[in-house]
């Protein structure tokens, strides 16, 4: 497998009011191109904290994270960030929010027209051209989440890094956007890296789930390859014995070897 991502022996150590907290340790993953891999676990065991590496957003206290063989010190337009809050600009508008990061990675290099083609290519490749003119309170929650989707494929990012990104919308318009991210990353060949809480969310988009232990101190458990053929569809995958099994397994991991028990505060 091509090793397009390298993360070695990562060891993630916060400083807090209450002392060191060991939030990462011992974390090797690869990621081929073109591959995609979600990152699933309870709360508290360190998923957006390894997604947050590989954003180059926090550096790790020991270890070594590559792209493409080049060590990640730090964010960089070759890696577009999702998060499950939109981070739209209110007082833009959508195509203002999305040229503004076309602007700041091809500025330099590319004419105006070029730059306004790239925006709005982006914008209808998540099928939200008619709204170019609208501001973020005017559409609605799903709609803004295809926004910041558009706003990092835009970039032409050589990694898609997702942290949770549709965890706050309702059940139909997060199934209806994980089908529209399957066709995306099907047209892009996207490189993807997604956090994910939902076990059927993992198994529907996934080459391989990363399934995290319980922090503090939270390592890579175990990595699920999910053999299922593209393109999927939901309906059909929903009776699929092997859907069924690679549920199956995500949740005897999660609930059965690694049932997570709340502390008391």
């Amino acid at each position: 497998m091509n090793n397009f991502i390298e993360v070695q022996n990562a060891e993630m150590v916060f400083t807090t009011k209450k002392g060191r907290f060991h939030a990462l340790r011992e974390i090797d993953l690869t990621v081929a191109k073109g591959e995609f891999i979600t990152l699933i676990g309870h709360s508290g065991c360190g998923k957006s904290t390894l997604l947050n590496l590989i954003a180059g957003l926090t550096l790790p206290t020991s270890g070594v994270l590559l792209l493409d063989n080049r060590e990640i010190a730090g964010p960089g337009p070759e890696r577009g960030v999702v998060f499950q809050n939109h981070s739209l600009l209110p007082w833009l508008t959508c195509y203002e929010n999305v040229h503004l990061a076309v602007e700041r990675v091809f500025g330099a290099t590319e004419s105006g027209e070029q730059l306004k083609a790239r925006t709005v290519a982006a914008l209808d490749l998540v099928n939200m051209g008619h709204a170019i003119s609208k501001r973020p309170h005017e559409i609605s929650g799903g709609m803004k989440q295809r926004v910041g989707i558009a706003r990092a494929l835009a970039m032409e990012p050589k990694v898609l890094l997702m942290d949770e990104p549709f965890g706050a919308l309702d059940a139909l318009t997060r199934a209806h956007l994980q089908d529209e991210l399957l066709k995306i990353v099907a047209r892009t060949q996207s490189t993807v890296v997604m956090v994910t809480h939902d076990v059927d969310e993992a198994v529907l988009l996934s080459d391989r789930i990363v399934m995290m232990t319980n922090g503090p101190a939270a390592t890579i458990g175990e990595i699920l390859h999910v053999d299922l053929p593209r393109p999927r569809n939901r309906v059909e995958l929903a009776e699929d014995s092997a859907y069924t099994h690679f549920r199956k397994a995500v949740l005897d991991f999660l609930y059965t070897r690694h049932g997570h028990v709340e502390k008391a505060a």
